[in-house]
């Protein structure tokens, strides 16, 4: 799992995929559409689309001829939890230290 996450959170530190899977939240697009809407060529979102695939991020679905990319829903949500668990680790520590130091 850590490795898994370490992959997501490597494509998701390059500000054009994060904007391209923030465009994607919107509807999903073809890497055409994509280069459309953001300072980028056609070849470079395709390019960024692939390691936003390889990590689980978005996946293609063929619309006729087009092929159009869509974003995992259940992966982005697998992310959330798992940093949401570590946040309540973290709190459950800082809560600890304060009970420590307030007896002081």
């Amino acid at each position: 799992m850590p490795e898994a996450l370490t992959a997501v959170f490597a494509a998701l530190g390059d500000d054009t995929r994060w904007s391209i899977l923030e465009a994607l939240g919107e509807g999903d697009a073809s890497a055409s559409a994509l280069a459309g809407r953001l300072p980028v060529t056609r070849q470079a979102i395709a390019k960024h689309l692939a390691v936003l695939q390889e990590v689980g991020l978005v996946e293609p679905v063929r619309v006729g001829r087009e092929v159009r990319f869509r974003v995992v829903g259940a992966q982005l949500e697998a992310t959330a939890r798992r940093l949401d668990a570590i946040g309540v680790q973290w709190d459950r520590r800082l809560a600890a230290i304060k009970q420590i130091a307030e007896s002081l």
